[in-house]
């Protein structure tokens, strides 16, 4: 059996990829080293609920090519995330805005809001900031920082906030309105009935195979003569694909802990619950049902805990500082010379994507393959 590309990783962006080029007579064969589709956006049912096993996917987007054609896979409900912050005894909203502010400091008006925190930020007398912690304390002053930010980036990092570099927070956003949207985009919700459902529409018609390794099967097809295929996308780490020749680019990981209770029909009141302490060891909890305005008897819940990344373990976010970015780059010369195999995704692009990012990427990398077919 001949097939035009074999796409390694059935997650989103390989999923979205295999369709276009089915849509245009083109073969793929599909394999993924997980016993099942759909990559890190895999929901399943727990308790009637639908669980997102490898942490919360929140669909939020302002373009309006990707919002349309996810809806021709998907009916998506009116979900906004609408994060909540645990710090000690403390209940904030986020992203921070006037709710923030007024529980915080009791003030009631923008311009109260503004002045405490240009206070802030000016007794501190910072120039320019050489770590994160000064970056942060030069963006929202103290209160902010201590409470809201501070332990909960230590978390996700592994390291005190004084030994991150300032770069790595570019901005904080404040918002002078009562306003706990999360995103500022046009377009966002949950697909009714979970991810898996439209990854499975995706791949409809398409040569699936889970629990596929690509080194074992490129062996064991090496003796078979099974398949044979003309060209390779790969969408898991660059790095590994090259067995690290240049050297390892670094990741964080995450580790998830899941619990169904049967007796609890509302764990927390809210889909996601940060824990912004650092003494708390998970950075937040997810209460599933509250994605899709559940009423079934009982919830499931996950704890999210952050993880330093090694060989073996799940890389779920590149770690884009300079030395990273560098290895990355040579790298990316090695897959500049391959006449056959390209990278996407995440892993393969080593660039942290949202959702509506990977099908945009995905999309133009099916366009330009079919046009280098036409020329």
């Amino acid at each position: 059996m001949h097939y035009d590309y074999l796409v390694v990783g059935a997650g989103l962006f390989g999923a979205v990829f295999a369709c276009e080029m089915k849509k245009h007579g083109k073969t793929c064969l599909v394999i993924d080293k997980r016993e099942h589709i759909a990559g890190n956006i895999y929901t399943e049912k727990v308790l009637g609920i639908n669980v997102h096993k490898y942490g919360a996917h929140i669909f939020h987007t302002s373009d309006k090519r990707v919002w349309d054609y996810v809806n021709q896979y998907a009916e998506f409900n009116r979900f906004v995330n609408s994060p909540v912050a645990v710090y000690k005894d403390e209940l904030y909203n986020l992203p921070f805005n006037m709710n923030t502010f007024s529980k915080m400091w009791g003030v009631r008006t923008p311009a109260q809001a503004k002045e405490k925190i240009e206070s802030q930020i000016a007794g501190l007398d910072i120039g320019q900031p050489s770590n994160l912690e000064e970056q942060a304390l030069s963006l929202v002053g103290q209160d902010v920082y201590e409470k809201l930010i501070k332990g909960y980036t230590e978390k996700q990092w592994g390291k005190d906030c004084k030994d991150l570099p300032a770069f790595i927070i570019k901005r904080l956003p404040l918002r002078f309105t009562f306003d706990n949207n999360y995103f500022n985009d046009l377009y966002q919700g949950i697909p009714v009935g979970g991810y898996t459902a439209i990854i499975e529409k995706l791949l409809e018609g398409i040569d699936v195979r889970t629990g596929t390794q690509y080194r074992a099967f490129l062996k064991e097809n090496e003796l078979s003569k099974e398949v044979s295929f003309g060209k390779v996308l790969y969408t898991g780490m660059i790095d590994e694909y090259y067995d690290y020749c240049l050297g390892t680019l670094e990741y964080r990981s995450l580790r998830f802990e899941e619990e169904a209770l049967s007796d609890c029909d509302n764990y927390q009141g809210n889909a996601v619950v940060n824990y912004t302490e650092r003494e708390v060891p998970y950075t937040r909890i997810i209460e599933h049902k509250h994605f899709e305005f559940g009423t079934q008897q009982g919830t499931v819940i996950t704890r999210e805990y952050p993880a330093e990344w090694k060989p073996q373990d799940e890389p779920y976010y590149p770690v884009n500082d300079a030395r990273n970015d560098e290895l990355f780059r040579r790298y990316e010369e090695l897959a500049r010379q391959e006449e056959s195999v390209l990278f996407g995704g995440r892993l393969g692009q080593y660039k942290y994507y949202d959702m509506d990012k990977v099908i945009v990427q995905a999309l133009s990398m099916a366009e330009e393959q079919l046009q280098d077919s036409r020329a």
